[in-house]
């Protein structure tokens, strides 16, 4: 996407078929706002593989939750997961427990340096889009939450899952 120079695309209706040329500007714009959230996961300390992190941000919003369980959200299969927490725990960012409401089940947790991890992380997270947003003008940004919320719409209505990203 030139900064330069705005583009105007002929879309008369919604069930036309969208110019590559715009498809391509907003690929340009989407991958630079991929650089700038992965920015502060690659600042943790200690470092955390994009699976690790991720697995840290699905325990987080489960508060508990059992290995099968995370697996399932994950997309994997219990054994991968199971190593992948290993590392995690080994990290001292993991905690495994016995349930309360089943004794035979081990529910995982974050442990207390997990949760400042992430808490550091969205909050440089926050910051390093702040930085960017501080460039644009108001209006730019009004219409780019606008555009950012249709999209996320969109996107729920077509079934793409919306807790992936914390």
């Amino acid at each position: 996407m030139q900064p330069a120079r705005r583009r105007e695309y002929d879309i008369v209706r919604q069930s036309d078929p969208l110019p590559d040329e715009f498809l391509d500007d907003v690929e340009t714009a989407a991958r630079a706002l991929v650089v700038v959230w992965g920015r502060s996961a690659e600042r943790l300390r200690p470092k955390v593989s994009p699976s690790q992190l991720r697995a840290l941000i699905v325990v987080d919003r489960h508060a508990t939750i059992n290995l099968m369980s995370l697996a399932d959200e994950l997309g994997s299969i219990p054994s991968v997961t199971s190593r992948l927490c290993d590392r995690l725990q080994a990290a001292g960012l993991l905690v495994r427990e016995v349930s309360v409401g089943d004794r035979r089940e081990i529910v995982l947790k974050l442990s207390k340096d997990g949760r400042r991890l992430l808490r550091q992380f969205r909050r440089d997270r926050k910051a390093d889009l702040e930085a960017v947003l501080q460039q644009m003008n108001p209006r730019s940004r009004s219409a780019l939450r606008t555009g950012l919320e249709a999209f996320y719409s969109a996107a729920n209505e077509l079934g793409l899952p919306d807790q992936e990203l914390a």
